[in-house]
């Protein structure tokens, strides 16, 4: 009963978020009601971080570990880089040793211009060996990429793989497949839309027991509520990704996160 009921929340959250706003008065206040004041929620303050705490201090990576041949702390951003000369071979991560947290909200932007690229949570690393380096995480990730293929979905590295594509609200029953139990207010070509190129993104994850959020922008992309207890993370590190690929460079900048 309790994943039934965790589908029927997540579908009318879906449907509710496709509807028109409730018609206002010339007060204000919602038509047909009984003067108990406006209607509906605020609209999404992206600039909000009231009870979060910035986890990056601009000058160095400071609370950070990550492979210094390709992270570097500039200009009040963190910056990922490759070259031909330098390449990367395997996927790198820069990991936060600030904690692990369970359920939070994470506010962060990002600016690339090439290959591919993620923001991981509820994470963990992997031990290092001869075909896993020093710096490599598993677990969920809010993807980006430069082709904006993937940017808004949430990806599990080196887990299950694709849980919920941009424009899905997804269930993932306990021993099961992934499902889709309902599409978001816009589609994935619709979202994808509002994706920037060669330009600052924000990306606010919300993460709270089963369910992650991924909301780009200001709109939300993709939704999972993760009900597979042998394969889900109820908590864990958090990280930035450098993909295999091409010569590229990632930034990330104002980094807030919010234990709730």
């Amino acid at each position: 009963m309790k994943r039934t009921i965790a589908t029927l929340v997540i579908m009318l959250a879906a449907t509710v978020a496709a509807q028109p706003p409730a018609p206002q008065g010339a007060d204000g206040r919602g038509r047909g009601g009984r003067g108990e004041g406006p209607r509906g929620a605020d609209p999404l303050a992206l600039d909000d971080h009231a009870g979060f705490a910035s986890i990056f201090d601009g000058k160095t990576l400071k609370g950070w570990d990550g492979d210094p041949a390709f992270w570097r702390a500039e200009n009040n951003t963190i910056v990922g880089q490759s070259t031909e000369q330098n390449a990367v071979k395997q996927n790198t991560f820069l990991i936060w040793r600030g904690g692990e947290p369970k359920d939070f909200e994470l506010k962060v932007e990002f600016r690339m211009n090439s290959t591919n690229s993620g923001i991981q949570i509820r994470s963990a690393q992997l031990p290092a060996g001869p075909e896993i380096g020093k710096w490599v995480m598993k677990g969920y990730q809010a993807d980006i990429d430069f082709a904006n293929q993937f940017t808004g979905q949430i990806y599990e590295e080196r887990g299950r793989g694709f849980l919920a594509m941009r424009g899905q609200a997804v269930y993932v029953p306990d021993g099961g497949r992934p499902k889709v139990i309902g599409n978001l207010q816009q589609t994935a070509d619709e979202l994808k839309a509002i994706i920037k190129t060669n330009d600052w993104n924000h990306v606010h994850v919300v993460a709270r027991g089963t369910t992650i959020i991924q909301i780009l922008n200001g709109t939300v992309t993709s939704i999972v509520v993760d009900d597979d207890a042998k394969n889900r993370a109820l908590g864990g590190l958090l990280g930035f990704q450098m993909h295999v690929g091409p010569p590229m460079k990632v930034e990330f900048r104002n980094i807030w996160l919010k234990n709730l």
